[in-house]
């Protein structure tokens, strides 16, 4: 609001005889102010930060607006509309704005009325019921609903159900995060349908060469690049996504480390948000770190590296927590489980207990780890992956999953078991029994 009490609005649409419509029925409503009619989206932004306006008008072809630009307002306070100019195509216009995540969106010839209740509604952050900010110029979203996919069709066809998205995380150590994750797609994809696989590690991708990938598959960049336009659908995720037959998609992690900042947070929301449509489940591997570093907090603009983790674990139904069954690992997973309550609150973890050693004194540990985890975590594992190296060598030796490489041994019954139970909460969510501290926790076998 100005000092005045009117509220007020920072203008920026490219189309000049829509922006003339709208300034004149602007002008007209005694309790609305244009602070401001900026040039490009990065004048708009500045005003925004300066703390000029409340509200922000802006239209579906306005150069270089994109998801980043609209963080930006939204992080200064500054409530969004978009406008579909009266030249071009409106459906294309108003699918883009959605797609960028606008939820109030007017035509240019909007009326004063409603153009003032929307202005409102976005300045105070209000969801009203019937979604006002799709007025009747506008008309219903036009964006096709997913549709049951054929025998015949594609598995890239778009899906009726929302999917559920796993999230495969663990601490610092090697814990086998990234081969549990393939594993776990891997048995979704044969047993419960199209399954997309993730590489969300933004510190050490390594999804593709595990599987025998080409780097130069587009993978979360290209995706994340088209969130952040407003352009990426269904289509263009599966494009982005490579087709491994059996029912499994990869989306390929970033090539080098040192590209993490071309995939930010928003942007993974919203590539999970179409994954969703996409297939009935999508498997996550995440990176270790889970800090949100205080220095950068403090500037709303600039990337930060662990984002993207910490976006994928606040969107996923499930995060399956991974820890090796060692001293050191139990360690670690016990820490990780505590930065994980901190960090997402909201998160559903089920503990992984991976390399299990069923002789000696790794055994031993092995055997120890379920009695540890109910007396400091408060949980007991939902799963354990008996120690199988041979066949992950020979796995990855061929750049396959396990069962592509026709393994029938106990790891590989495991993750089917795992996946299968995946499965069953997804479709009854029940409570995991409670154990006492002294119960042990058999292998799980297929």
């Amino acid at each position: 609001m100005t000092g005045s009490g009117r509220l007020a609005v920072l203008v920026a649409v490219d189309d000049e005889p829509s922006a003339v419509a709208l300034l004149a029925t602007l002008e007209a409503e005694p309790t609305v102010v244009v602070a401001r009619r900026c040039v490009d989206v990065a004048d708009m932004v500045g005003a925004a930060a300066a703390g000029i306006g409340r509200v922000a008008l802006v239209s579906s072809g306005l150069r270089r607006l994109d998801g980043g630009m609209l963080d930006r307002l939204r992080q200064a306070d500054v409530g969004i509309v978009g406008v579909v100019p009266a030249a071009g195509d409106p459906e294309v216009g108003e699918r883009r704005l959605r797609q960028l995540g606008v939820a109030r969106v007017v035509g240019a010839g909007v009326g004063r009325a409603e153009l003032t209740t929307v202005l409102r509604a976005a300045a105070a952050g209000i969801q009203s019921p019937g979604d006002p900010g799709r007025p009747a110029d506008v008309g219903p979203a036009r964006i096709p609903a997913p549709q049951r996919p054929a025998p015949e069709e594609s598995a890239h066809a778009l899906w009726a159900e929302q999917g559920q998205v796993v999230a495969v995380w663990g601490p610092a150590g090697a814990p086998g995060r990234t081969s549990l994750a393939v594993n776990v797609a891997a048995e979704l994809a044969a047993g419960a349908g199209v399954t997309l696989l993730v590489d969300a590690d933004t510190y050490a991708a390594s999804i593709a060469q595990l599987l025998g990938m080409l780097e130069e598959a587009p993978g979360i960049a290209a995706a994340a690049r088209l969130a952040d336009a407003g352009t990426l659908d269904v289509p263009a995720l599966a494009g982005c996504a490579r087709d491994l037959g059996g029912g499994l998609l990869v989306l390929t992690g970033l090539p080098r480390a040192d590209r993490w900042p071309e995939v930010r947070g928003p942007a993974a929301g919203v590539v999970l948000s179409r994954a969703r449509a996409l297939a009935p489940w999508t498997v996550v591997d995440c990176g270790f770190c889970l800090e949100d570093d205080e220095e950068l907090s403090y500037d709303t603009v600039a990337p930060r590296r662990n984002a993207v983790t910490l976006a994928v674990l606040e969107e996923a139904d499930v995060v399956l927590v991974v820890g090796a069954a060692d001293p050191v690992g139990i360690a670690r997973l016990l820490r990780g489980l505590d930065e994980l309550r901190a960090a997402v609150p909201g998160a559903t973890p089920l503990v992984v207990l991976n390399k299990v050693r069923g002789s000696g004194p790794a055994g031993a540990v092995a055997r120890d780890a379920a009695t540890l985890l109910a007396r400091h975590a408060g949980m007991t594992p939902a799963a354990t992956v008996p120690y199988d190296g041979p066949a992950f060598d020979a796995a990855l030796a061929a750049g396959r999953t396990l069962a592509e490489s026709g393994n029938a041994g106990p790891a590989r019954s495991a993750i089917g078991e795992l996946a299968r139970l995946l499965t069953l909460r997804a479709a009854a969510p029940v409570p995991a029994p409670v154990r006492r501290a002294g119960d042990t926790v058999p292998t799980m076998r297929g």
